[in-house]
């Protein structure tokens, strides 16, 4: 389990270990490291998911360790409340970025191993604190140089700690 302390509120998630190995573990360090501490969660749209993981106060953005493997062919799907890695438009390019889905979001499953088919890796659930992950969504949002969907008012992972 993992606990992300927010400015609105605790998240609790579950890994899928067992599915999603390598992410897993990959997410595992990020959490050892400090890295989520101070991190915001930058890209919020309603309906959709909230993204974070990358970006500390004033949308600097964290360096990352090289990109992992995605395991979106694991069989877990984008259902509101799933946990799946952010990524470029190389398949295999996750790093530390992750994104809530507020919603089912089907059309980010994997369906064939190819650019148009991996979808984004599904990795984690939310076990409590959905209704935080709902605050969230529901902040006014806007756009800070390049980024879009950006909260007006900094939502900030505070704290995210590993627990058995």
């Amino acid at each position: 389990m993992i606990t992300f302390k927010t400015s609105l509120g605790d998240i609790t998630i579950k890994l899928h270990e067992a599915e999603a190995p390598e992410t897993c573990a990959n997410f595992k360090q990020y959490v050892t490291d400090g890295h989520f501490d101070g991190t915001l969660f930058h890209r919020v749209i309603p309906g959709f998911m909230i993204q974070g993981g990358g970006f500390a106060s004033g949308m600097q953005q964290k360096p990352t360790r090289d990109p992992i493997k995605n395991e979106a062919d694991n069989g877990l799907k984008n259902v509101r409340g799933s946990l799946s890695m952010a990524r470029t438009s190389d398949p295999h390019s996750a790093t530390s970025q992750f994104f809530l889905n507020v919603v089912d979001n089907a059309f980010l499953d994997f369906t064939a191993p190819n650019p148009n088919g991996w979808g984004y890796a599904v990795f984690a659930e939310v076990v409590d604190g959905m209704d935080v992950a709902d605050k969230i969504v529901g902040v006014p949002t806007g756009s800070v140089g390049h980024h879009g969907d950006v909260p007006l008012e900094e939502v900030i992972i505070e704290q995210a700690t590993l627990a058995d």
